[in-house]
């Protein structure tokens, strides 16, 4: 039986968790700021910090599901503490790690795997510490620390690597999780479930997932269907798309292994009639679409600052900081102004001021614009990611009986790493092929140029350009002797192909977050634990739930009799 905190407890377990959110999602922000510092120090390449990133990734995405069941039979309390030990364990390997295979092991499988325990188990705390009036204000500020570790790692990261090192980042953590711990007992727990491992279920979904997400990875390397130039081929097309469709086929088949299970009265790892709940599926498509434009956002907006206005990381950081403010005051404000506040109504506002902000922004991208374009667009695209946050986590923890919140919690966290990956894969894909194309197409197209570049241009760089400052290619210029007018003209094809390239990808950007609009439907219109008639209706474009997922909604039991009849 869980307890629920006084408000001083509650205000404490809210405030471990929301650091514990921070804490897991500031290392990746934190490490893209500081790269080619990091890959300095471990005698490394940049090709291997990014190595230790996407296995960062991998393990987190793949073990979610498994986190959650563990949790569930450990107990979340305890998930949530063995989590953070060996996430501990891991940042200090990180601090200290003297070359690229130390790093590996401390970042990317012991803080991987310590997140996959962690994670699942804040959704299920958050459950159990707070009444269902008060989850929707308790989930946006966890959801919000998430979210501001996103935002606030460059200038993080900028400011420790400049003026200290960026260890410290990682030592620093190693501090933050031992505060943790000595809170722990704080919290309500709720006792575990007697329950066993599905171990072919549990490695079929880290196969299926693993290969997804590690496909959607590589596309920026090996291209989404037809092979880059150089990259390797399997079949005349690229190894990713040949990952991604093993990965939904090996999905598929976990998928009926799970059915299997429940048919002989077997303990799946996950259970599929959970992914027949309207509320609960509604909840995970929304954190899927929040993740994809959200990435999306990180990715693209600090190439601007950085690369187009060449800003150091700390200046990145600042510039990008209104967002946090924004999104906190949001994700907190809301609730506590708006308690019985219609979800679906609050989400669609949210992406509705998300996509303000990013059309901003596809405006802005003209060849006078300075760090002053952002401001506006990272203050409504704040506002709507806090709007976004403040629902969704109460939405699809409410769907289910408090139970089943630590598989809730891994199926969350799931969505949310696939959506992470394919947001910054998808809009990375589009900046990259516009650049090569707007590159080739400006040199060709320009009389400065001379004839020999512009053959070349058409054969040796069209596999693709990288994202370069003018500076960078000044210097890289000056090196080929390349100098005078025909230098002056190569750097500004190159300034103009980038805001082409910037301007397309929060074009696509923005189109994510209309597409997301039409799965908003399934979201429920009352608050958690409002009172009120049941809440059937669904205005998305498949129209009203049929019978039978009505009965889903209701649990398997339901299903069955009606089935029956």
């Amino acid at each position: 039986m869980t307890t629920t905190p006084t408000r001083t407890g509650a205000g404490m377990v809210l405030a471990l968790l929301a650091s514990g959110q921070f804490v897991m999602t500031l290392d990746s922000s934190v490490m893209n700021v500081s790269m080619a510092v990091v890959a300095s120090d471990l005698g490394t390449t940049i090709s291997g910090i990014q190595t230790a990133i996407t296995l960062y990734t991998l393990v987190m995405a793949t073990m979610m599901i498994t986190g959650g069941k563990v949790g569930t039979i450990m107990g979340r309390r305890r998930a949530f503490g063995v989590g953070l030990v060996i996430y501990a364990a891991g940042s200090l390997t990180t601090a200290i790690a003297p070359n690229l295979a130390v790093l590996l092991l401390g970042w990317s499988l012991l803080e991987g795997l310590g997140a996959s325990l962690i994670m699942p188990a804040i959704v299920a705390l958050v459950a159990a510490n707070f009444p269902a009036e008060r989850r929707a204000a308790a989930y946006g500020l966890v959801a919000a620390a998430g979210a501001m570790a996103v935002a606030a790692g460059p200038l993080i990261g900028g400011a420790v690597t400049t003026f200290a090192s960026w260890r410290y980042v990682f030592a620093g953590e190693v501090v933050i999780v031992l505060v943790i711990l000595a809170f722990l007992r704080k919290m309500a727990d709720v006792p575990p479930s007697p329950a066993r491992i599905d171990y072919v279920g549990s490695l079929m979904s880290v196969v299926g997932l693993g290969s997804i997400v590690y496909g959607v990875l590589r596309t920026s390397e090996w291209g989404w269907v037809a092979p880059k130039p150089g990259a390797p081929a399997i079949f005349g097309a690229s190894p990713s798309i040949w990952l991604i469709v093993l990965g939904l086929l090996v999905v598929f088949a976990f998928m009926r292994w799970e059915n299997r299970l429940v048919r002989l009265g077997g303990e799946p790892l996950l259970r599929p009639a959970l992914l027949r709940n309207r509320g609960l599926v509604g909840g995970l498509a929304m954190f899927f679409s929040q993740y994809i434009v959200q990435a999306g956002i990180f990715f693209a907006v600090p190439l601007f600052l950085s690369v187009v206005l060449e800003l150091d990381s700390l200046q990145t950081g600042l510039r990008i900081l209104p967002l946090s403010f924004a999104l906190l005051v949001s994700a907190a404000g809301i609730p506590k102004a708006w308690p019985k506040a219609n979800p679906r109504r609050v989400v669609r506002l949210g992406l509705l001021s998300v996509l303000a902000g990013v059309l901003v922004l596809v405006g802005g991208m003209d060849p006078g614009a300075n760090a002053g374009v952002v401001a506006i667009p990272m203050l409504l695209i704040g506002l709507g990611l806090g709007a976004l946050s403040s629902q969704l986590g109460s939405v699809t923890v409410s769907s289910v009986p408090d139970s089943e919140s630590a598989e809730v919690g891994g199926l969350q966290n799931t969505g949310t790493n696939l959506g992470a990956s394919l947001g910054t894969a998808l809009v990375g894909s589009v900046l990259l092929a516009t650049l090569t194309a707007s590159v080739v197409t400006g040199i060709q197209t320009n009389p400065d140029v001379p004839a020999e570049v512009k053959s070349k241009a058409s054969t040796q760089i069209i596999g693709g350009v990288p994202f370069i400052s003018d500076k960078q290619l000044n210097e890289a210029l000056a090196a080929a002797g390349v100098s005078g007018e025909q230098a002056d003209a190569i750097v500004q094809v190159n300034a103009d192909a980038r805001l082409d390239a910037l301007s397309n990808a929060f074009g696509v950007t923005a189109l994510l977050t209309v597409g997301a609009l039409f799965f908003t439907g399934r979201l429920p219109r009352r608050a958690p634990g409002s009172e009120g008639p049941p809440d059937d209706e669904d205005d998305d474009v498949t129209g009203r739930d049929t019978d039978e997922e009505s009965a889903a909604d209701q649990g398997p039991t339901a299903a069955r009799e009606r089935g029956r009849s």
